[in-house]
């Protein structure tokens, strides 16, 4: 298996440096940057794009689910934090693991094991193109609640004014980014545009239905309704070749 790239993005540089000198038995990890803050940390994962992420939650000026909330694709992500009110708010974000400052060894191996064993879980799923897959995950942040998505358990998108309402499991938060925005960084092959409100997952498609003036009529798996534009609904027959 090739090296796992990794970036640290923490304020505090001792703190940087304990996780460098854990990082140095784990040869499997490569560390490709660090940053003392959210902004740099941003560029740093835009030019890096690191496949791991060890991410302090407490950062003056903005925190670490701010910059999780400004990245399209999310890596995966272990929190670091001295406080253990942050490390039971994490897994309410999906993160993969979360540790408590001052580091434990034995923990950190614990910690790079569950990243291991997810990385060969994803198998080789990299791309050079700058597009989500279906095991990319997006990070979304409504009012004080916030979730780390995978693409691939995302049953709908839909526009709701200046936001988009997504749907996946039970919930439907709402994420300040346009539909053409996240169309742009779709999978192709899994999603489809039905008109200009909605774009729908082909995989939660529970049954289509011949609709007035050669429109389709969806019924999705969460029972959720859509209705394809005539224009759409050639274009989707011949994607399905019905």
């Amino acid at each position: 298996m090739n090296k796992i790239s990794a970036a640290i993005v923490e304020d505090s540089r001792l703190a940087r440096n304990e996780l460098k000198e854990l990082l140095k038995h784990h040869k499997n990890i490569e560390l490709v940057g660090e940053a003392p803050n959210v902004d740099q940390g941003y560029e740093l994962i835009r030019s890096k794009r690191p496949q791991l992420l060890f991410l302090d939650i407490n950062m003056p000026e903005k925190d670490g689910f701010e910059l999780l909330e400004m990245l399209d694709e999310v890596p995966i992500t272990i929190f670091t934090t001295a406080f253990d009110e942050y490390a039971i708010k994490s897994f309410e974000y999906n993160a993969l693991d979360y540790l408590l400052k001052p580091i434990n060894e034995k923990r950190f191996a614990v910690a790079i094991e569950k990243v291991t064993a997810k990385m060969e879980a994803k198998g080789d799923d990299t791309s050079s193109e700058h597009k989500l897959r279906e095991s990319s995950q997006i990070f979304i942040k409504d009012g004080e609640q916030c979730w780390l998505v995978k693409i691939a358990d995302i049953v709908l998108f839909e526009i709701v004014g200046n936001y988009t309402r997504v749907y996946f499991q039970d919930q439907k938060p709402l994420l300040y980014k346009s539909l053409n925005q996240i169309e742009d960084k779709l999978p192709p092959d899994t999603f489809f545009r039905a008109n200009r409100q909605q774009i729908v997952n082909i995989n939660f498609i529970g049954e289509v239905i011949p609709w007035f003036n050669g429109k389709l009529k969806l019924t999705m798996n969460n029972g959720s309704e859509v209705e394809i534009s005539r224009r759409q609904s050639y274009i989707f027959k011949d994607k399905l070749s019905f």
